[in-house]
């Protein structure tokens, strides 16, 4: 996005490190919060984002980006890297390549047009899996924890419900009824991503400033830096570090069910089964999801996100092996000088936005990005008490002009299909209107 800035300074290992540990979460007992006394301090919650909304952030980066050759060892250029996956919101995550390339995905009762939900062998429905219980889904990074792991299958639901619904439409031919449940699914997700999670995280006046409504009542998209012409990229400064916001909404313990409570995502070492959230395995029962715990369905009151600062659960830096490095700080630092990402000074500057010194920041200046945009976004808005609520300026910019350019650029989306579009299916603040809350519901009930 911004080639005419030069790399920020390669600072040496011992000076990332020390900014790294600047960024581990503190843990006060006495404070308490959600789930009790093992949680972090409730001053670190932040009220306006369920916790739900971290996983599905993690959920559509998966379905936006992959790198399967990307190393944090070696110089990355940018240029060089390859998306493999389609950068578009199209649930080639979910879908994968489809029913005839990918037959194990779907369920041949169903003409191979319903995806394959059946119990494991704990008698729960769970991923579909096979013989070594590795989950057979459009991309494997969507089992790593339970919590992504059961929104996937969540949008498998979504999809056999709204599959049902079409096959029951006497107007749609029996060829048609893949391709036009895919299409309603494709274009109810984008609306949530558009109008529910991302007003959300980078608040209402920027999303309002890129995503228009033109005099006809129709959305017009103006993006002032991602604006790409053919064919859409991932540009590192969203991969490598806006879109790193996630990692410090993280929470330290969560609230899986009523009998399933106070888990980490993962600890660190050997680990019985039922001690954290981690991933790549069965589903263990009676740990299915209780979404109202995660979004605000029907009223209820779900666990909330931590706030985006530039803290990190104390878990994310004691990564599970295999890694050779255990600290995600210190990581997600490096990854960002090895990719010559510019400043975060640097960047405000040239989108002409609020600039923060280092000492204000409590880093090193020139600041590295990831690190800035986090400080940025507990600074925003602070005296006001809604400090880490939302992104700030320079990452909320970056974050809302990528993932709409996605949409504007994309010719299947409903924004270039059918601009007047609005959801069809039930959500509970009437016609026209779709959240995530609506999608789990319709998917699970």
């Amino acid at each position: 996005m911004f080639r005419r800035l030069p790399p920020a300074p390669h600072y040496a290992d011992d000076v990332l490190r020390a900014l790294a540990d600047t960024m581990r979460e503190g843990h006060d007992p006495a404070q308490g919060g959600w789930g009790g006394p093992l949680s972090p301090p409730i001053t670190g919650d932040n009220p306006q984002i369920a916790a739900g909304f971290t996983y599905l952030g993690q959920f559509i980066d998966h379905d936006i980006t992959f790198d399967p050759s990307s190393l944090l060892q070696r110089q990355n250029d940018p240029d060089s890297l390859r998306d493999f996956r389609s950068p578009r919101f199209d649930l080639d995550s979910v879908y994968g390549s489809g029913p005839a390339d990918e037959p194990f995905q779907y369920d041949q009762t169903s003409g191979g047009s319903k995806f394959l939900i059946e119990p494991n062998r704990s008698g729960i429905d769970d991923l579909p899996r096979n013989g070594q219980d590795v989950a057979l889904i459009g991309d494997p990074r969507n089992d790593e924890n339970i919590i992504v792991s059961q929104l996937q299958l969540v949008f498998m639901r979504f999809h056999n419900k709204v599959f049902d619904q079409v096959s029951a439409d006497p107007t749609v031919p029996e060829e048609r009824r893949f391709d036009e449940a895919q299409q309603i699914v494709r274009w109810h997700y984008q609306w949530v991503i558009v109008h529910d999670f991302l007003p959300l995280l980078v608040g209402r006046d920027t999303f309002e400033k890129i995503h228009r409504i033109d005099d006809d009542g129709l959305p017009d998209i103006v993006n002032r830096h991602y604006r790409p012409q053919v064919n859409a990229y991932m540009p590192v400064e969203f991969s490598a570090a806006a879109y790193r916001y996630g990692h410090s909404q993280v929470r330290q313990i969560y609230d899986l069910n009523e009998n399933v409570s106070g888990r980490p995502i993962f600890l660190a070492g050997e680990v019985g089964e039922l001690d954290d959230l981690r991933g790549f395995r069965r589903l263990p029962t009676g740990w299915t999801a209780k979404w109202d715990l995660f979004f605000a369905i029907d009223g209820s009151t779900p666990q909330p996100s931590r706030l985006i600062d530039a803290k990190l659960s104390p878990a994310l830096f004691d990564l599970p092996r295999p890694t050779d490095e255990r600290s995600l700080a210190f990581r997600n630092l490096r990854r960002g000088q090895l990719l010559d990402l510019p400043s975060g000074q640097d960047v405000a500057r040239f989108m002409g936005l609020p600039v923060r010194s280092g000492p204000e920041l409590g880093a090193p200046e020139p600041t590295p990005l990831w690190f800035y945009i986090l400080k940025e976004a507990a600074l925003h808005r602070k005296d006001e008490g809604l400090g880490g609520q939302t992104l700030g300026p320079v990452g909320a910019r970056i974050v809302a002009e990528v993932l709409l350019g996605l949409l504007r650029i994309d010719p299947r989306s409903y924004y270039n299909q059918a601009p007047d579009w609005e959801p069809k299916l039930p959500s509970a603040a009437g016609a026209g209107q779709f959240n995530m809350a609506d999608l789990v519901k319709f998917a699970t009930t």
